[in-house]
């Protein structure tokens, strides 16, 4: 894990930002800044979590493994959220797992704290389950998108959630760990990405994709991405960028 040379805040997260001053305060002793490097997995299914992850500059894909080792993302999250839900659940384990596709930093809560926290039934208490539930979203409807749309549709899909957690309008990340993430063939994103490119939409390069127009992008998404997004909107006490 890499040195970080920049400043960073915990309340470059939106749910930590969105805290009372005083809840704020509390938790900010126990706030640990952390790198998360692209590919670290963050949780491994059935692991036991230790702790609760605010991603700042990172982003983090839940994924479902399959037993021979297929696996496709069933939800992103970034700075709008947080990863482990099943910490505060009462689960304490997930059969899915985290894995880091942008690389940036974050902050934890050890596992104690949290239930603490909970315990109080306070903001943070009723942000993260507002979170969840917006999360819960995200995943049917990264399921129905995942079989009833095209594959272009799904990057499409997938490119826009991205950069919504994001400061800029590009990602690092490989077609095959695309693949990966969207439980296809490298030879289908290859594909996908070609034309997308080959319209102006974006500009791939050596594992560097810059999106070059939005509105066309968006305007080429499926409407899971609108879905998501207003879910997003209507239960959290920001807005994820237009």
């Amino acid at each position: 894990m890499a040195a970080m040379s920049s400043p960073h805040t915990p309340k470059q997260n939106h749910l930590l930002d969105a805290l009372p001053a005083e809840d704020y305060a509390r938790l900010l002793p126990d706030l640990e800044l952390i790198p998360m490097p692209l590919g670290w997995a963050v949780y491994e299914s059935g692991g036991r979590m230790s702790y609760l992850y605010f991603p700042t500059t990172s982003i983090v894909s839940l994924l479902y493994v399959m037993e021979g080792g297929a696996s496709a993302e069933i939800a992103v999250t970034g700075n709008e959220g947080l990863v482990g839900i099943s910490l505060f659940m009462s689960g304490e384990s997930t059969p899915s797992r985290a894995v880091v596709q942008s690389a940036g930093n974050g902050y934890r809560l050890k596992a104690n704290v949290v239930k603490k926290e909970f315990a109080l039934g306070g903001e943070l208490q009723h942000l993260a389950l507002r979170y969840t539930q917006a999360l819960i979203t995200q995943m049917a409807q990264t399921a129905v998108c995942n079989r009833h749309h095209a594959l272009e549709q799904q990057l499409c899909r997938w490119l826009l959630l991205s950069l919504d957690r994001l400061p800029g309008n590009e990602l690092l990340m490989t077609q095959e760990l695309i693949a990966n993430m969207l439980g296809v063939r490298r030879e289908g994103v290859t594909e996908a990405a070609g034309k997308l490119q080959a319209e102006g939409l974006i500009h791939y390069s050596r594992g560097h994709i810059t999106v070059l127009d939005r509105p066309k992008l968006e305007s080429r998404v499926c409407e899971c991405y609108a879905v998501v997004k207003k879910e997003y909107d209507r239960l959290l006490p920001y807005k994820l960028p237009p």
